[in-house]
């Protein structure tokens, strides 16, 4: 497994996703959004797994403008340009992907 965790170092879910990984001894890389950006390919992965909708954060006050861009592809720029509108933990592993807190999947993935 290759896991990535994207989020932030004050997020609950973030370091839930973190503890998790840690007590089942699974190596995992930590991606805090608030230095480093997700690239342009890894939110293009992310949002082919779980779709569009699934990464945007609902708390954050810009996330009523993004159900007003037509296409998929304004709405991953506007994600790019501010990575708070990111719902957190993003967690990939390879092709496969989870937004939130969901031990379940991550379970399942060998």
């Amino acid at each position: 497994m290759n896991i990535q965790i994207f989020g932030t170092s004050k997020c609950f879910d973030t370091k839930k996703a973190q503890r998790w990984f840690k007590e089942r001894r699974i190596p995992f890389q930590f991606i805090d959004l608030k230095k480093y950006a997700i690239s342009r390919g890894e939110l293009a992965s992310v949002a082919k797994a779980v779709g569009v909708e699934a990464l945007v954060n609902p708390a954050h006050p810009d996330a009523v403008l993004l159900e007003y861009l037509a296409f998929e592809q304004d709405k991953l720029e506007k994600l790019l340009e501010d990575s708070a509108l990111l719902r957190t933990p993003i967690v990939r592993n390879g092709r496969q992907a989870t937004v939130g807190c969901e031990p379940e999947v991550w379970a399942a993935w060998k």
